[in-house]
């Protein structure tokens, strides 16, 4: 299927009719032909006729997509060995920030994913027909993409004229326009795509190097169709590394059922109130945005309520399971996020004893969660995402909770589980105890597909994490694009991620939510932030993570991502003498943590804010500080050096030294016991 609506070339926009044209766009278009998409479309003709009149090299395509951020570029024009992405504000008189960043995302979106425009020139253009001509020079053309044109016309025409007369290998238009396309969404763009109606093998990467999610997709929808013919409850486990699609996979298969099969009521459920709020938010302003391009009404408040139903916090879908102990919740299908988060019986009991005066509760979370969804009559099907390594606060039991409840009070149930050896010692114990399983392919996730310009950067933070110096540094040996730099200087740290900021692209600092210690640089991790600014906003708020000041924890970011990071590492998680060692501030000290569990939270913190990026990141080590005891030089140098020798290279204002950078001596392969994940 093609990507675009129409194409022509240039000599021939000048030959057809506007109504022939507007004919084949309007054949394309996914819904009702509006009044203002009509006119809209008929005014870019007239307007690309006039700024291009007797110029006759170069291909246009019409409406091309652009799968990862659900929508479609107005124009783009290949001439020569230039590609132009063209977009469209008939009648705008102004040149508005956030268009600009829409024009500059998807020509960003082109460079990285798709094939064909991989080592070309792309040219963003931002087109308002009723602006004053900014400038009257082009800017450099470069390769990659180049800084944007905001123009009314003019430039466009003479960007247009110099591209014809570069004499760089030419792109032949359809070979270029047919090239694979391996978009990796955010997991919010990826939820506003899929809400809006678009397949996930659209939005997804479908190269060997990645698990195909079609595929996951696939077989749990087998067991869910099994289990309505057979009246079975099963759950399904699916597994993954950190950044492999987990999420993602789990938003497909609700949406798909929710699409498909209306009557199943399909939910996502998450424990993760921060990823509750930031889809729900995005979902609802998308929504409201394409019911306004469609020339269509709805309010927030009612864009809110219906994501809401779609997505629930695991929270609120128990206490409404509690209100009455007897009747089936209306959803037939489960999908639980993050299910290793889930609380073991100490915390649940402790809880629903204070909060919610259950004074013989003696359940752990996903017991309680199996119980409810098993008073339906007949089938139903819990989906339950997991990842290994991903623990970050006291009383959340990883997925072994899971398995005792099976074993202990539901034998009928039927759980299907990865055929990889995927699952810890612990889960196995179970699994081989009379819980009735049976394992399926296409249930483990194995590769990283968020960092896609570097798959083995969960090897590469298993390894830091791990004290193999060695194992890490190979890691990042290998030719990659995901730079990795450290610095000792915060204010250098934030000028790499506004440099790095272009487009849609999303910066953030994050630290952990015990690095009380980065207080006197400005970073305050107890102060909180407004995940939905954060995620959502832009450098316009103060508020949003483009501005640099408010600070992310774990807690906030995981299961979501940013483009470019910067991670603000304190002494609570320090390497000394060729091991890492733990801590936690309390009072005015730093004391030691003892619980073997409590330290591997810390690790898994660490680990959740060193997998956010999508395409690169600077670590941010401070100096210390020799007259506070709290911040010793000590507490930080050898960390930073440890990660040199990781492979990390220091950020040495981007010298040619610190691109070339390596380790004068062979790290020594250091073995951590207990504390790894």
């Amino acid at each position: 299927m093609e990507r675009w609506y129409f194409d022509c070339t240039l000599a021939d926009l000048q030959n057809q009719s506007s109504e022939t044209i507007l004919g084949h766009l309007a054949a394309k278009h996914d819904f009702a032909l509006d009044h203002l998409q009509r006119e809209s479309w008929i005014n870019e003709i007239k307007h690309l006729r006039e700024t291009l009149t007797s110029i006759s090299k170069g291909h246009l395509f019409f409406e091309y997509t652009i799968p990862r951020m659900g929508r479609r570029a107005d124009i783009v024009l290949v001439v020569g060995a230039t590609i132009f992405v063209i977009e469209y504000k008939v009648g705008a008189t102004k040149f508005n920030t956030a268009d600009q960043r829409q024009t500059i995302g998807y020509a960003l979106d082109l460079e990285c994913f798709h094939e064909g425009t991989h080592d070309r020139r792309v040219v963003p253009v931002l087109l308002a027909t009723a602006a004053r001509e900014q400038r009257s020079q082009l800017p450099d053309f470069g390769s990659g993409v180049c800084e944007i044109i905001c123009t009314n016309g003019l430039l466009l025409r003479k960007a247009v004229l110099a591209a014809s007369n570069i004499h760089d290998s030419p792109i032949d238009p359809m070979v270029w326009a047919k090239a694979r396309y391996k978009p990796t969404p955010t997991i919010i763009e990826a939820a506003m795509s899929l809400y809006a109606g678009h397949n996930v093998a659209d939005i997804s990467r479908s190269d060997a190097g990645a698990v195909n999610l079609t595929t996951t997709a696939k077989a749990v929808s087998a067991i869910i169709e099994n289990a309505k013919q057979t009246d079975e409850k099963s759950i399904v486990f699916v597994s993954g590394v950190p950044g492999s699609g987990k999420t993602l996979a789990g938003l497909n298969i609700a949406t798909a059922r929710a699409r498909q099969h209306e009557e199943d009521h399909a939910v996502f459920l998450s424990g993760n109130g921060p990823l509750v709020e930031v889809l729900r938010e995005s979902l609802a302003r998308d929504q409201v945005d394409r019911a306004k391009t469609g020339g269509e009404s709805i309010t927030k408040e009612q864009a809110i309520r219906r994501a809401s139903s779609f997505i629930q916090n695991v929270h609120h879908f128990r206490d409404e399971a509690l209100r009455d102990m007897d009747a089936a919740p209306i959803e037939r299908v489960a999908v639980f996020d993050e299910a290793q988060r889930a609380w073991d019986q100490e915390k649940t009991t402790k809880f629903m004893r204070e909060r919610r005066r259950a004074n013989h509760w003696e359940m752990s979370e996903p017991e309680f969660l199996i119980s409810a969804m098993d008073r339906h009559e007949g089938w139903c099907v819990i989906v339950c995402l997991i990842g290994n390594g991903q623990e970050i606060h006291t009383g959340e039991a990883g997925i072994t909770e899971w398995f005792a409840a099976l074993k202990n009070r539901f034998p009928h149930w039927q759980a299907y589980v990865p055929q990889s050896q995927d699952l810890q010692a612990s889960e196995i114990h179970y699994i081989n105890q009379n819980v009735n399983t049976k394992s399926r392919p296409g249930l483990h996730l194995s590769t990283c597909i968020r960092s896609f310009r570097s798959e083995a950067v969960a090897a590469w933070v298993n390894a830091v994490l791990s004290a193999d110096a060695e194992s890490a540094q190979a890691v990042l040996e290998k030719p990659s694009e995901y730079p990795i730099y450290v610095s000792r200087d915060l204010q250098a740290c934030r000028e790499w991620l506004r440099e790095k900021a272009r487009g849609t692209d999303r910066v953030g600092l994050v630290a952990s939510s015990n690095a009380l210690r980065l207080k006197p640089h400005g970073i305050h991790v107890k102060a909180g932030i407004s995940v939905k600014n954060w995620f959502l906003d832009w450098e316009d708020d103060v508020r949003s993570s483009q501005a640099l000041e408010d600070v992310a924890t774990e807690f906030a970011v995981q299961g979501l991502e940013l483009d470019w990071s910067g991670v603000c590492w304190d002494a609570n998680l320090r390497f000394t003498h060729g091991a890492w060692e733990t801590h936690k501030f309390s009072g005015s000290k730093w004391m030691a943590i003892k619980k073997e569990a409590d330290q591997r939270y810390l690790v898994n913190a660490y680990r959740v804010l060193l997998t956010r990026a999508r395409k690169g990141m600077i670590i941010f080590v401070p100096e210390g500080d020799t007259a506070d005891l709290t911040r010793l030089a000590a507490y930080y140098d050898q960390t930073y050096e440890y990660l040199l020798t990781c492979g990390v290279l220091p950020l040495a204002e981007h010298s040619e030294a610190a691109r070339n950078f390596l380790p004068n001596t062979p790290p020594n392969k250091i073995p951590l016991p207990s504390i790894t994940a």
